[in-house]
C-alpha cells in the first residue's frame, strides 16, 4: 500500500458497494458490522437521500510535518470539523475523502493513505433537512509543504491546530480519537513522496 494522489487509478469512481464493503473488512467489531448492515440492506447507501443514513468520507488533513491538522468551521453545522462529505454514489471512499478534502481546503497536491483510520456514526440535523446518520469513514491525508488553505462555501473559516490539542478546542470525541489514530499512523507509515 502507498500514498495516493488525485488522478491515481486506485481512486477511480466505483458504483459497486462491494468496494466499500471490502474496505471495511479490517473492522471486525460491532461498529464495522453496523456499516456492513447498512451496505447490505440499502443498495443506495452511498447516496445522500438514503435513510436512516448514508456513507460519507472524511479526512484528517495534516501538515507536511505531521504536527498540525486542518479544521474547518462548518457553515451549516457551526462546529470545527475535519473536511469530508457525501459519497454521492461513489463507493470508493478514499476517493470521496480526498475529493472532499481538496474541495473544502482548496489545497492541491494532497496525498491520502487509502486504508481507513477510523469509523464514526453520528447524527446530523442540517437546516432544511431531516435528522439522519452519517456513517463516516475517515482517512489520513497529508498536505504538501507550505500548503495555503483557501476553503469554499461549506466553511466559515479554516485553521491549522496542533494535532494533539483538539480536545482543548472543544472538538467532538470522535475527531479527537481520529487525531490520536492519525498520530499513531504517522509514526508507522512511510513518509509520502512529495
Amino acid at each position: 500500500m502507498t500514498w495516493l494522489s488525485n488522478g491515481d487509478a486506485a481512486l477511480a469512481f466505483a458504483d459497486d458497494l462491494a468496494v466499500a464493503r471490502e474496505l471495511l473488512a479490517g473492522f471486525d467489531d460491532d461498529l464495522g458490522d453496523r456499516y456492513r448492515a447498512l451496505i447490505d440492506d440499502h443498495p443506495d447507501a452511498c447516496v445522500r437521500t438514503c435513510r436512516p443514513g448514508h456513507l460519507t468520507g472524511s479526512a484528517l488533513v495534516v501538515d507536511s510535518a505531521g504536527a498540525n491538522t486542518l479544521l474547518m468551521l462548518h457553515a451549516k453545522l457551526g462546529r470545527w470539523l475535519q473536511p469530508g462529505g457525501h459519497a454521492d454514489g461513489d463507493a470508493n471512499l478514499p476517493a470521496v475523502a480526498l475529493r472532499e478534502a481538496t474541495e473544502e481546503t482548496g489545497i492541491e497536491g494532497l496525498l491520502i493513505w487509502p486504508q481507513p483510520l477510523h469509523l464514526d456514526i453520528h447524527e446530523v440535523d442540517p437546516p432544511g433537512e431531516d435528522a439522519h446518520l452519517h456513517y463516516d469513514v475517515r482517512f489520513l491525508v497529508q498536505a504538501p509543504a507550505h500548503a495555503q488553505p483557501r476553503g469554499n462555501h461549506e466553511s466559515r473559516g479554516l485553521r491549522w491546530a496542533p494535532i494533539g490539542g483538539l480536545a482543548d478546542l472543544g472538538c467532538d470525541p470522535g475527531l479527537v480519537r481520529l487525531a490520536e489514530l492519525g498520530c499513531e499512523a504517522l509514526e508507522e507509515l512511510p513518509r509520502p513522496l512529495a
